[in-house]
């Protein structure tokens, strides 16, 4: 951990470390990735020397969620939000529809 890394941002660190490590990453990896999230958000709090712009422009890791993990999970809406955003637009049948169902029905295909 860098020197210029806050209190905080170390507890971060070994938190997004050791959640890493539980979902199966190994060690190298859950280290990168704790890494490159603390640094991401001290480069998007101007804590930094030199930031890309994509980490200054871009949505903070929190914001983002997993959105863009590498996984083969599905992308996007879980069936959830999609029920939800069903409801509030009062589609019929909503409940006993799947999660393609409902993207179809809301025109997210």
């Amino acid at each position: 951990m860098p020197k210029e890394w806050t209190a905080k941002q170390d507890r971060q660190y070994e938190h997004i470390k050791d959640s890493e490590k539980e979902q199966g990453a190994s060690t190298k990896r859950a280290k990168e990735i704790a890494a490159r999230t603390v640094n991401k958000n001290r480069a998007q709090a101007g804590q930094t020397k030199t930031a890309s712009r994509s980490s200054v422009q871009d949505k903070s890791p929190q914001q983002r969620g997993g959105e863009r993990s590498g996984t083969n999970k599905p992308k996007g809406p879980t069936r959830d939000q999609l029920y939800n955003e069903a409801k509030k637009k009062n589609i019929d049948g909503r409940s006993k529809m799947s999660k393609a169902d409902l993207a179809r029905a809301l025109g997210r295909n």
